[in-house]
């Protein structure tokens, strides 16, 4: 006799959006990137052309299973009952959001290209190339990636984690502490400059998050945080040594 499935404790559509989650995040983006891999290079017998579009679209893949992560705090958060407006991605002020997003924006932009700027000078930190050069499609992933990197480590690092560090026992101060630290402590491939500098944005944001709640400004000053500093490469890099 076959055995039973053992029953389940949440609705079946709970169900499939944890499958898709899962899946996500492991084998179903392997499954795309190989299906773009077959479709662009030719087989034995068969000629296809190996079109730059090819490129581009493992560019889109990228981007839509680097927003994963994003969708299992998300989904995490919902199903322990609590809802979006916790973690502070309710989407429930959206002007003012953008405002304050680009006014901490302009504020952090200025300040953090000084340290970045002098950083690179006095050789405690790397020159990071912020985009791909060569390619049509240059501009476009520019703003993906900025998308991406902008919820992915805001949502994450400062709306998800320094809730849930809260929630366990710690103090704002220490959660904010131990956001940023981490946060500081994966930019160290770019050099001090890189850590120091993403640390006091880590303490910067969290402290604002702790404040008001909100991640959304958050992104929106990341966003264009990226945004500018791959415009500015692609302006000003012919007057950088080595381009």
């Amino acid at each position: 006799m076959r055995p039973a499935v053992p029953p389940a404790n949440l609705p079946a559509r709970t169900l499939r959006e944890e499958v898709l989650v899962v899946l996500s995040l492991t084998f179903l983006e392997s499954a795309v990137f190989a299906l773009i891999d077959l479709l662009s290079a030719p087989l034995k017998g068969v000629y296809v052309a190996a079109v730059p579009q090819y490129q581009f679209a493992k560019q889109i893949a990228g981007f839509v299973f680097g927003l994963a992560p994003v969708w299992l705090v998300i989904y995490l958060i919902r199903r322990s009952g609590e809802g979006v407006e916790d973690i502070g991605v309710a989407a429930d002020d959206v002007r003012g959001d953008a405002s304050r997003g680009l006014a901490l924006f302009v504020v952090v932009g200025v300040a953090g290209l000084g340290v970045y700027l002098g950083a690179v000078a006095v050789g405690v930190n790397r020159f990071v190339v912020p985009v791909a050069l060569g390619h049509w499609w240059t501009v476009p992933v520019l703003f993906l990636t900025s998308t991406q990197a902008a919820l992915v480590e805001e949502v994450i690092m400062v709306g998800y984690l320094v809730t849930r560090l809260q929630q366990t026992g710690w103090s704002p101060s220490a959660a904010v502490a131990g956001s940023a630290a981490l946060r500081g402590s994966y930019h160290l491939y770019q050099g001090y400059g890189g850590f120091f500098g993403n640390l006091a944005m880590g303490l910067l944001f969290g402290t604002l998050f702790i404040r008001n709640r909100r991640t959304w400004p958050l992104v929106v000053a990341h966003f264009f945080l990226d945004v500018g500093a791959g415009v500015g490469f692609l302006v000003f890099r012919h007057r950088l040594p080595g381009f």
